[in-house]
């Protein structure tokens, strides 16, 4: 009997589910809400799961038992005293195969690297970095709690970022910026006293869906707006740079997988990560991820069944999952 494979990447704001055969070809694709359990609770966790794999197998219209392995990359899932319950909540979809469950960065490391180790950083609406070495006996990663733990890398943290600008104006602190003008305009303010006043008192809200107009207004060629991109990819670099020194990677040549929207902003972000990197370990090696994370979690979950996939079940597994991917949107629209 022809054997399957389950990969499921629960994220802060949903949860994806895909299920492959042995040659690569994915049969079944399933959506639910947010699973990241500091968020939802681990009954939340459970529910998105259990949801997502039952929409996935309901396209692919295969039994439970016949899943010959499956991993689950968690948002969350960051110290090792959470171990145990992750694994319990996983515990309830009802699977009887082997399971790996990892943090959800290290899906993008997988999906993204060829050799399957390196570091991955992310760069969506917040950041995070993770990495394996060559045996991934070693993790390295950062906390993943941003602007509390002083990391920096992420859409809401950019934004935090340009609000302070703004403010400087303001108070005299600093010059002009071209951003005062484009966020009182994205938030309907009358003015900059307006502006700081409905900020300061809850009229106005501004959080990581600002961020394309702080790019936008970089691209316009204000100065303090480069500069707060700029300081994002060097956030985001001295981030790589710290999971490079606990995996010792100073002088390795390894794959750093860039995962997240904000890394199509372009290259005044991706330079300035990049020169950060290269003072430190100058054999990285740049990898934009193209393929759903989802992927990863399916490659995984194959691992736990036999040997590393080959390149052509990779590139088998990214065609399939994105028609089958893009035709589950299609349909919801």
């Amino acid at each position: 009997m022809k054997r399957y494979f389950l990969g499921v990447d629960v994220g802060g704001t949903k949860t994806h589910a895909v299920i492959a055969d042995e040659s690569g070809l994915v049969k079944g694709f399933g959506e639910a809400g947010p699973g990241n359990h500091e968020t939802v609770g681990y009954e939340g966790l459970v529910q998105s799961m259990v949801q997502a794999v039952s929409r996935a197998r309901s396209l692919a219209e295969i039994r439970l038992d016949w899943i010959a392995g499956a991993g689950f990359g968690v948002a969350g899932y960051d110290w090792p005293s959470e171990k145990q319950n992750t694994l319990d909540a996983i515990a309830a979809i009802g699977l009887n195969c082997p399971v790996e469950a990892v943090n959800d960065a290290v899906l993008g490391l997988l999906a993204g690297s060829l050799e399957g180790w390196g570091i991955a950083v992310i760069s969506g609406t917040g950041c995070n970095c993770w990495g394996w070495d060559r045996t991934r006996c070693r993790i390295g990663h950062v906390t993943g709690n941003g602007i509390s733990m002083g990391e920096f890398g992420g859409a809401s943290e950019l934004v935090f970022k340009a609000i302070h600008a703004v403010a400087y104006e303001w108070t005299r602190r600093g010059p002009h910026t071209a951003l005062s003008d484009a966020l009182i305009k994205y938030v309907g303010a009358q003015n900059l006293d307006d502006f700081m006043e409905g900020l300061s008192l809850g009229r106005y809200a501004l959080d990581a869906p600002a961020a394309p107009l702080v790019f936008q207004t970089a691209r316009d060629g204000d100065p303090t707006a480069i500069e707060i991109i700029q300081w994002t990819g060097r956030e985001l670099g001295e981030l790589v740079n710290a999971v490079v020194r606990q995996l010792e990677f100073e002088r390795v040549e390894f794959d750093v997988v860039m995962v997240g929207s904000m890394f199509r902003g372009g290259s005044l972000l991706t330079d300035a990560m990049r020169a950060t990197v290269q003072a430190v370990a100058p054999g990285a090696r740049y990898i934009p991820l193209t393929t759903p994370p989802v992927l990863g979690a399916v490659l995984l979950g194959m691992e736990q069944a036999g040997p590393t996939p080959d390149l052509s079940i990779r590139k088998r597994l990214a065609d399939s999952l994105e028609k089958v991917s893009g035709l589950i949107v299609l349909q919801q629209q």
